[in-house]
Parts: C-alpha cells; structure tokens; sequence
C-alpha cells in the first residue's frame, strides 16, 4: 500500500498541532506537506531547535530535544496512534518516520 495522499495528524492531548499529507515515500522516511495547527505555536520552538542540532550533529542535546517532542506531541497514522516516531518540520515541509514499536537503543 502506498503512502501517498495520506494525512497524519499531530496532537497535543486534543489540540491540533498539525497535518502532515505524506507526498513521497523513501522508506524508512516519509515526507510530506506540513499544515499547522492552532497549538503548532507551543511546540514549534522544539521542531526548529531539534533540526538545528541535527544540522549540527550534537546527537546527545538532539536526543532530549526530541525526547521532549515525544513527551509534547503524539503522531497518529491514518490507522490510529503509532509507539515512536522521528519527526522534522522546516516551514511547510514535514519529514518523518515512526514504528508500532518503540525504536532500540
């Protein structure tokens, strides 16, 4: 089955942060248009500083930047709620990827 025209959501316990409708898939990651939210407002520092550090390469201040996402925002797959998930937003481009199951390590 294909991603394509797919829309996950984003949410903060039950405000909207945004929409993502996937455009290209290049397994494991999935990319899409990103359409925010009311709540996108709240959480958009975490998104810009955790692209940043991923820029940068700084891996341990990445991983609580986006333990702190994870912690924000639940991803939820046209199937329901999905266990983990690796998620950038920059502007109106969203790229991610996500497990039913926690990621190791």
């Amino acid at each position: 089955m294909g991603f394509e025209g797919q829309v996950w959501r984003l949410v903060r316990q039950d405000d909207s942060v945004g929409e993502i409708v996937v455009e290209e898939a290049d397994f494991p990651w999935l990319y899409g248009r990103f359409i925010p939210g009311t709540a996108f407002p709240d959480v958009e520092p975490l998104f810009t500083r955790s692209l940043a550090l991923s820029e940068a390469e700084a891996w341990e201040a990445f991983d609580d930047v986006h333990e702190e996402i994870t912690k924000a925002v639940s991803l939820i797959s046209p199937s329901g709620p999905v266990a983990e998930f690796l998620l950038h937003i920059q502007g109106d481009t969203a790229w991610f990827r996500w497990s039913d199951e926690p990621f190791e390590g």
